[in-house]
């Protein structure tokens, strides 16, 4: 899932852009062992390649072209615009939702840093592209369209979007195929993305909004696993760490303390975690709530206990560690397109260190064993470095970037018809 994957990478190397361009005197931190901020511009670069739709005249990558301009026909709704996935064709509300979310989230909480990289009006161009499509295929209160395109087929035909015959079949929710995990995905992301939009267009932020807070309604009163009603991508974690996640964005882009009251009715829901993915948000829901605690909310207590467990569960060396490291130092999580989730994982290690920084808190006890926030950045750096072509083989996996990079990268939309 190289769509949902690469936002990784882009929100670990709009951190250590950052870091780099504030010159930070942590030299085993902030080292320029690598250029990241040419990776911050690529990054974001790349989801200009995953478009679909109409494309703007200020499109960069100049080889696409317009694509699927007819999505939606069948149900005569309009379901144009959006992202694809990884190499497919195919349009995946879900974990496309989660993109925003987080592209959302690194412009929050690293505005400034990006902005020093001047990438902060790409970024948000980047969040807008896969925020509008949310909203237009939010068609009704109880109606979200998760799906466009069959992936089945799609994957039995390697071809550009421009040129696809493949079928673009619709999927939708409502009240009688539920999918709470994907409806409050689609809320976390626009209210995440509000604010963003806050100061910079106060009428779109508002729209926004208005729209998370029914998604929200839908996705609580409407519950049902995003499993039956799913073709693809579907639910394995269940949907309560989607509920805490879009109630805690709710929070915290309305200031609306019912959706607090919420978070704090359902707060045994949250557990501790290993991972941080387009499946499972406890992490990032933890992240935050531990930042609101930090800041005087002491009902939140057991999301900071619960945060630090998940630093505890990844940190090597931890008495309760309980995810391997390959050889070269990467965080292996799963078989298969594990990078998104070694990236997911350092996202919230670079976040939680921020936000115990700001508290002057100087780490995270896991048992016997102290970790500073300095080490905790330097693992998820290590990550990022890995990624960039700090392990055994060399390679640069962010594709694109510089001379030795993997041999196949899968996404077609990389081909240049032209040369």
């Amino acid at each position: 899932m190289v769509c949902g994957g690469m936002v990784w990478g882009l929100l670990v190397l709009s951190i250590l852009a950052g870091l780099n361009a504030q010159g930070l005197k942590d030299d085993r931190l902030c080292s320029a062992t690598y250029d990241y901020e040419d990776a911050l511009s690529k990054a974001i670069l790349f989801l200009e390649g995953q478009r679909s739709g109409k494309l703007p005249a200020s499109q960069r990558v100049k080889w696409r072209g317009d694509s699927a301009l007819c999505d939606g026909k069948p149900d005569l709704v309009n379901l144009t615009g959006g992202y694809y996935d990884a190499g497919d064709n195919v349009k995946f509300g879900w974990p496309m939702a989660f993109t925003v979310s987080l592209l959302s989230w690194a412009a929050v909480e690293y505005q400034k840093e990006i902005s020093s990289v001047k990438q902060l009006d790409p970024l948000r161009g980047a969040i807008c592209w896969g925020a509008d499509f949310i909203l237009t295929a939010h068609t009704q209160p109880t109606a979200l369209y998760t799906q466009v395109g069959d992936g089945n087929s799609d994957h039995q035909c390697w071809e550009r979007p421009e040129d696809m015959d493949t079928p673009r079949t619709l999927y939708k929710i409502t009240p009688s195929s539920p999918g709470t995990e994907a409806a409050a995905e689609a809320a976390a992301a626009l209210s995440a993305a509000s604010i963003v939009f806050k100061e910079v267009d106060s009428n779109y932020s508002v729209k926004l909004l208005s729209h998370s807070k029914s998604l929200f309604e839908f996705a609580d009163k409407c519950r049902g696993s995003y499993q039956a009603s799913c073709p693809f991508y579907c639910s394995y974690s269940g949907y309560q760490d989607e509920l805490l996640w879009a109630a805690t964005w709710l929070y915290k882009a309305s200031g609306n303390t019912s959706y607090l009251n919420y978070v704090l009715s359902n707060e045994g829901w949250s557990h501790g975690v290993s991972e941080f993915s387009w499946d499972n948000k406890f992490a990032g829901a933890q992240a935050l709530l531990a930042k609101e605690f930090l800041g005087g909310k002491t009902e939140l207590g057991k999301f900071k206990s619960d945060a630090d467990s998940f630093i505890c569960a990844l940190m090597p060396g931890s008495s309760s560690t309980n995810i391997q490291t390959t050889p070269g130092g990467l965080l292996f999580t799963r078989d298969s397109s594990n990078l998104q989730y070694a990236t997911g994982a350092s996202m919230v290690l670079f976040v939680y260190s921020k936000v115990l920084n700001a508290s002057h808190i100087v780490g995270v006890q896991c048992g016997s064993v102290h970790f500073s926030t300095s080490q905790i950045k330097a693992f998820a750096k290590s990550q990022v470095d890995y990624i960039l072509g700090k392990q055994p083989h060399e390679y640069v996996i962010h594709g694109g970037l510089w001379e030795k990079i993997p041999d196949t990268v899968t996404p077609q939309r990389r081909i240049d018809p032209f040369n």
